[in-house]
């Protein structure tokens, strides 16, 4: 039910959003521009919640010659990033309790994360080099590739129910994007259509598939049916997500949870310690192989970060994996392609492959370049103690920042370079006198070795904070909201204090499942005081 709620939230964003995500497409003096292209991939990925279709709109777009695949590099390199914020919305579903949602938002992050510092580095070097367009190209002439088909895995079990309540015609948006004035007047969704027969009797067909589905004969609009069915699988996928996380911690307690966390997130013995996180990328790669889509893996494995059973550094292996596992999918899926889309649907499927291998390459192989894991976990913190700055996050970097840079390329490249640069020379200076101040303080003048110079609103989300509170206060009608609010302060003040009494326990561990380490470790402090005062 969680994985066909997510199918169904797919479609239902298609239906709301994938005529736009057409359009988008189709200004191509604006998809000459790397980062509007990288962008474009991300808005629209977004908008249909899958990868894979924002993929194939690129692909018939370059199989009709509307796009080279040089310029495709960047839109393919933007919908990794769209696509993982299906995860993080399901971390937020786990706002409720402050330590659950602080190890589920940064478990969830760690991928967007990745996303991002791989775009940074290697849309500049595609950019001045061309390096994913060249190494596909040779691979794709190096090998006389014939086409073939794709296998279902997980859809033969899921396909018969999604299939049964919507059905989807993916040819309308790819036509609105390559320019066909039919598409634009055609709905998504599969219909009923009328024949008139040589007797002039008319007789009902199924408009492109032999099925049939839950909306085929109704006559409402797209958006009005896609509103319809984002309501219903958010219910259930909420619905979903609260009774599998209710499930594992009643089934993860004790014992149980001890031998499993063990088992998930123990290393080898020492000379072969680092293969363990290779291994979870392979695991990962294929259990999203299997489910055909790297977000219902992150967003299974998100709950299991959230109550303490997968680690955060065991979580990121695992998401590099599920990026290779999708674009494996995405091969097989392009190998099927018939014969004229074939070379151009191979050489974008590769791109987003090698691109993916080449992030893993730049952020996982050395420990101290894996960055994701810390800022997942500095973000973690944050939004533990401020739960509204998850949503000012999805916002901020998917939304508004996308279209920012969008708007400044529409402007052209004079004034994206003149507002962009100043803008990101300013955050690297921040960055740079941040990571000072933590790390040789004495090297800063007096006045830059802490922020306190500036008003507290432009160095502490505390002022903010009460803002938000205020809003949601006087938004609230009923009291007891409010009361609840105030005992979760006074209760997380009172833990604070406590906190501080206790021994130092990791923010990221479940308690209930350090209980027994706690235990081992007491029995191991006895022992000790009774071998020392042995006599």
């Amino acid at each position: 039910m969680f994985i066909c709620s997510l199918d169904i939230l797919s479609s239902a964003f298609q239906l709301v959003g994938g005529k736009a995500a057409g359009d988008i497409f189709q200004d191509n003096s604006v998809l000459s521009n790397p980062l509007a292209g990288l962008v474009i991939g991300v808005l629209v990925t977004l908008l249909v919640q899958s990868s894979s279709t924002s993929s194939s709109i690129v692909v018939s777009m370059v199989s009709s010659g509307l796009l080279t695949v040089q310029l495709a590099v960047p839109i393919i390199m933007g919908t990794n990033i769209g696509t993982s914020v299906t995860n993080t919305l399901v971390a937020m579903t786990q706002v409720g309790e402050r330590s659950t949602f602080r190890r589920a938002f940064a478990g969830a992050t760690v991928h967007d994360f990745f996303n991002w510092l791989s775009v940074l580095v290697l849309l500049p070097l595609e950019v001045a080099s061309g390096y994913l367009y060249t190494v596909t190209k040779l691979i794709i002439d190096s090998f006389n590739i014939e086409s073939g088909e794709a296998p279902d895995l997980l859809n033969v079990i899921t396909d018969p129910l999604t299939d049964s309540i919507v059905q989807l015609d993916q040819s309308v948006i790819s036509g609105i994007a390559t320019g066909d004035q039919e598409a634009r007047n055609k709905s998504l969704i599969k219909r009923w259509c009328l024949t008139f027969t040589n007797t002039g009797i008319s007789r009902p067909c199924f408009h492109v598939s032999s099925g049939t589905h839950l909306f085929v004969n109704v006559h409402l609009p797209d958006l009005a049916v896609g509103l319809i069915l984002l309501a219903l699988s958010l219910l259930v996928l909420c619905s979903c997500l609260i009774l599998i996380v209710k499930l594992l911690n009643s089934m993860l307690k004790g014992q149980v949870a001890g031998i499993i966390k063990k088992i998930l997130n123990t290393d080898f013995p020492f000379p072969f310690g680092w293969v363990t996180g290779y291994i979870a990328i392979l695991v990962g790669a294929g259990m999203t192989f299997i489910v055909q889509s790297s977000s219902v893996f992150t967003s299974a494995i998100t709950p299991l970060v959230g109550i303490g059973v997968i680690s955060i550094e065991r979580a990121y292996p695992l998401s590099l994996g599920s990026n290779i596992g999708t674009t494996t999918t995405a091969i097989l899926a392009a190998m099927a392609s018939p014969g004229d889309t074939l070379g151009n649907a191979l050489q974008i499927a590769l791109v987003h492959f090698l691109f993916n291998i080449s992030g893993i390459i730049l952020w996982y192989p050395i420990p101290f370049t894996r960055i994701p894991i810390r800022l997942a976990k500095g973000l973690g913190n944050i939004t533990a103690s401020y739960r509204w700055f998850a949503a000012v996050y999805i916002i901020t970097c998917f939304f508004i920042l996308p279209l920012f840079v969008f708007s400044l390329s529409l402007a052209g490249w004079q004034v994206l370079v003149g507002v962009g640069a100043p803008l990101i020379l300013m955050l690297i200076i921040i960055i740079v006198i941040n990571v000072l101040q933590k790390r040789k303080p004495g090297c800063l003048p007096a006045a830059l070795r802490s922020w306190d110079f500036l008003p507290l609103w432009a160095h502490s989300l505390a002022p903010w904070d009460k803002v938000v509170s205020a809003c949601t206060a006087k938004c609230c009608c009923c009291c007891k909201c409010c009361q609840i609010a105030v005992d979760d302060q006074e209760k997380t003040g009172r833990e604070s204090v406590e906190n501080n009494k206790k021994p130092h326990v990791e923010v990221y561990d479940n308690p209930a499942m350090s209980a027994d380490k706690e235990v081992e470790n007491e029995i191991k402090i006895e022992l000790e005081i009774l071998k020392m005062s042995r006599l």
